[in-house]
């Protein structure tokens, strides 16, 4: 039986341990075929898997509570990577220094469903409304399946129909290669409000009628992924491969430098203090009525398969 994987953006460095896993045969190893698949935006890709249209999503953890209340019927099986892992970029010619959330004022930022969570969190911690102080919204033509929202925002931004977005790795270095947008936030390297970057993490999740009824295909799952997590680690040019394959040829050329940025996050290992966190952003944001012990939020019974990893 094939396993239908769900991702919201295929084109990002954060998600990619899984596309690898996928696209260079490491489920294939553990003796099973497995497909990955675009389900934008991440809220509607848990809610997929709610239906049964999926197997597993790689995605925003805190944006499991949109289909799965307070942590029932759904948990993680692993990380992708470490920490939030999105990025603030505006218009270049505003000048704007790394670090200065609040050149946010009067302008208009894209966001999706799910990502914009820990951005509309973080300008609260930094003293700024983001319900006043900013117009945040979606990015025209990010709809439709199979589109990059971090590449579309990047165009959107070079066109002038928005001043800024928050979005992925891929997204951020085009606008910033191409000499239209600033980079001022990178929650995860140290920018923004002190705790923003424990918000949430991309993470692997199963529903508990999957870890039920097929506790051996999630346990190649999460090997296949440890798999690809210690290959990009070890050489991140892999990511090429899979590029030229998956993306576009101004993509496909990027994405080995992003992953190897982005390899010493790569770990699946899931700390109490990770989830800790993750129940605080999540009750911030009215998604959680009160703390989830660790057990009911990560799939435990398959922790011994994390053969990477360690406390923060």
């Amino acid at each position: 039986m094939t396993l239908r994987v769900a991702v919201p953006d295929l084109v990002s460095p954060s998600y990619f341990p899984v596309i690898t896993a996928v696209d260079l045969g490491f489920f294939g190893l553990e003796g099973f075929d497995a497909t990955v698949e675009t389900v934008f935006p991440v809220t509607r890709a848990y809610e997929e898997l709610r239906a049964g249209r999926f197997d597993l999503v790689a995605g925003a953890a805190h944006a499991v509570l949109y289909a799965f209340p307070n942590w029932s019927g759904c948990r993680l099986l692993a990380a992708l990577a470490k920490q939030m892992y999105w990025f603030l970029v505006v218009r270049s010619d505003l000048g704007a220094e790394r670090g200065d959330a609040s050149v946010v004022k009067g302008l208009r930022i894209g966001a999706a469903p799910g990502p914009v969570d820990g951005l509309r969190q973080l300008l609260s911690e930094s003293g700024i409304d983001p319900e006043r102080d900013v117009t945040i919204g979606p990015v025209p033509g990010t709809a439709g399946t199979g589109v990059s929202f971090g590449v579309a925002a990047a165009r959107a931004l070079a066109e002038g129909r928005i001043d800024g977005f928050w979005a992925g790795g891929m997204g951020a270095e085009i606008a910033v290669r191409d000499g239209t947008g600033t980079l001022v936030l990178d929650v995860r390297r140290g920018d923004g409000p002190a705790g923003a970057r424990d918000y949430t993490f991309p993470a692997l999740a199963a529903t508990e009628r999957t870890l039920a009824g097929r506790p051996d295909q999630v346990g190649g799952a999460i090997r296949a992924l440890v798999r690809a997590q210690e290959a990009l680690r070890a050489d991140p040019a892999l990511a090429a491969e899979v590029g030229r394959t998956r993306f576009r040829r101004a993509e496909a050329e990027m994405i080995a430098e992003l992953v190897r940025r982005d390899a010493p996050f790569y770990d699946p290992f899931i700390s109490q203090w990770a989830v800790t966190a993750l129940n605080g952003f999540a009750r911030s944001l009215g998604l959680l009525t009160a703390p989830a012990p660790y057990e009911q939020v990560v799939a435990t019974e398959f922790q011994h398969l994390w053969h990477a990893g360690g406390e923060p």
